[in-house]
């Protein structure tokens, strides 16, 4: 019976991140299709994409909390790699959004319980930060995903569901969450001993509240673009900028046997898809000028992470080598 329970693969949840960026990428070239008149094949094929992945890792994620019940709980108690968790609600609500082209029930049906598991987590994820004891070298940049992520993910879906001013609600939970963990993070990023090598690569997700939190400000408004947009997206750039010119400290343990790489994904697709839809929504000055450089420079982007990854699940190298895990009393 052990034999057979080793044969399913124990999955990090941090994986669901390459449902974030897939589907993230789908939203790019849908933009881009409706704005420019790209191929809409295109989008689709990589919204099915994010779907059938975000399908296998539910079921394995699943099957770990029944066969490897040790490795879940030491997963869910562990100060970085907990927050990864929050990602199974966000992919789920993201793959009612690339479905919901094609049904609004199938949309509904993966939305809700995807926004149900992210509200449950962030809550009880965030109760337990504020009771304190927490090694402040643990803070990193995946606090974000339980309520910032959740929130503006969920913001985007009920906008998209006909429902924009509960997406307000969302948007206002995500903006001042953000807030209030980024102070706490760059505290700890100024005074704090640096990161070891292997944790810097979720250094990415910092990339994503700004130009998340751009694509959703754009799902529950209308009209002009005005400041706040663009001062989201002001933002975003800059972290961008940030993180290339930290780029060889950030990969300093190197990217060949991991998917690392993906902490970067959403942030920057979310970044594309907010300047396309700028300048869908009026704008002729900076951003219809960044944005066709933008999107090509995140298509290349994505291209060569998910061609690097195929190749590390090819060669056998795309899951960690887990320690077995004695479950928390």
């Amino acid at each position: 019976m052990n034999d057979r329970k080793r044969q399913i693969p124990v999955i990090p949840a941090s994986f669901f991140g390459l449902v974030l960026g897939l589907v993230g990428w789908g939203n790019s070239w849908r933009a881009a299709h409706d704005i420019w008149g790209l191929p809409a094949a295109i989008g689709e094929v990589l919204m099915l994409a994010g779907v059938l992945v975000w399908a296998v890792l539910i079921v394995l994620f699943a099957a770990k909390w029944l066969s490897a019940r040790g490795d879940a709980i030491a997963e869910a108690w562990h100060p970085v790699q907990c927050c990864f968790i929050g990602l199974v609600g966000v992919a789920t609500m993201l793959a009612g959004i690339a479905a919901h082209p094609y049904s609004t029930l199938l949309a509904v049906v993966l939305f809700a319980p995807g926004v149900a598991f992210t509200l449950f987590f962030a809550l009880w994820r965030t109760g337990v930060l504020w009771q304190g004891g927490r090694d402040p070298a643990a803070t990193t940049p995946v606090l974000y995903l339980p309520t910032v992520a959740g929130s503006y993910v969920t913001a985007i879906g009920c906008a998209m569901l006909g429902h924009p001013d509960w997406g307000r609600l969302a948007f206002g939970a995500g903006t001042l969450s953000w807030f209030a963990i980024e102070s706490v993070l760059l505290h700890r990023l100024y005074t704090a001993p640096e990161m070891p090598p292997p944790l810097r690569p979720v250094l990415g997700i910092q990339l994503a509240p700004p130009t998340v939190g751009a694509a959703a400000y754009l799902s529950v408004t209308s009209g002009p673009p005005d400041l706040v947009v663009y001062g989201l997206i002001g933002y975003g750039l800059l972290q961008l900028l940030l993180l290339a010119r930290l780029g060889r400290w950030i990969f300093a343990a190197g990217v060949s046997a991991s998917a690392s790489a993906w902490a970067f994904t959403f942030g920057l697709t979310a970044l594309s898809t907010a300047m396309v839809r700028l300048v869908g929504r009026g704008d002729a000055g900076a951003i219809s000028v960044l944005a066709p450089a933008v999107f090509v420079l995140v298509s290349t982007a994505m291209s060569a992470i998910v061609l690097r990854t195929i190749w590390l699940f090819v060669t056998g190298r795309l899951l960690p080598v887990l320690a077995p895990a004695a479950p928390r009393a």
